[in-house]
């Protein structure tokens, strides 16, 4: 299915992820929104886990000891599915959790991981997420048009909600690959990786923990004077 995306949309979409990178490049607050945006939707997208569980258990609960099959699972199985897996996207972008091989990455200098990161995403991420947002606005429009329900059983639920999600998500990741950039265009001129979200609420814990373990060494230490002024 072609898209047919007007070059005004393709204009403003494009304008849009330029003043997203110029907000990531001077704005800390905004590349931690982002980031957390994307963590919100990544969590709430992790409960498809749990959804997609409950309907298998049942499927198999009623196929082998009801004999009663039902006609729904495989398409909310696969739904789920899909749902999780592109919310996933741009959940582990923001996170820098997506697999690499960095058996020779890890030991370069800030500044050559940043290069090649910043080569990679412009040679290859972009031209990818924009591919697939652009298709997926055509397979989403067309799903619209004509009502499209699953073919795979008789009371198929619909799809047009669900392949609405690509060129969404596509977005979403473009987004998000423009906090990534940024930050390789921040260490390359630092020599340093600007701070994730993550990295704050990591460093967030730790002051807590520590925080709480001076509480308690202070707590027994008052207990270990009373002890000794019970003892004189």
């Amino acid at each position: 299915m072609v898209s047919t995306l007007t070059p005004e949309i393709i204009f403003a979409a494009i304008a849009a992820l330029i003043i997203s990178l110029g907000l990531a490049l001077y704005s800390e607050r905004f590349r931690f929104g982002v980031d957390y945006f994307h963590m919100i939707v990544g969590h709430i997208g992790a409960w498809a886990i749990l959804i997609l569980t409950l309907a298998i258990s049942y499927e198999v609960f009623a196929r082998y000891f009801l004999r009663s099959p039902t006609e729904w699972a495989f398409d909310v199985s696969y739904i789920l599915f899909g749902i999780l897996f592109m919310l996933a996207g741009p959940y582990a972008l923001s996170k820098n959790a997506h697999v690499r091989g960095d058996f020779m990455y890890r030991q370069w200098s800030p500044r050559r991981q940043a290069g090649l990161d910043l080569v990679l995403y412009v040679v290859f991420f972009y031209p990818g997420v924009l591919a697939l947002a652009y298709a997926g606005w055509g397979f989403a429009q067309f799903s619209w048009m004509i009502g499209e329900h699953s073919s795979n059983s008789p009371n198929g639920p619909p799809l047009y909600h669900f392949k609405t999600l690509i060129p969404v998500v596509g977005a979403m990741l473009a987004l998000q690959g423009t906090i990534e950039v940024a930050r390789c265009v921040l260490c390359l001129r630092t020599g340093e990786w600007p701070q994730r979200l993550s990295d704050v609420e990591e460093t967030e814990q730790i002051i807590l923990e520590q925080a709480a373990r001076a509480q308690e060494l202070q707590q027994e230490l008052q207990q270990h004077e009373q002890r000794q002024r019970g003892a004189v």
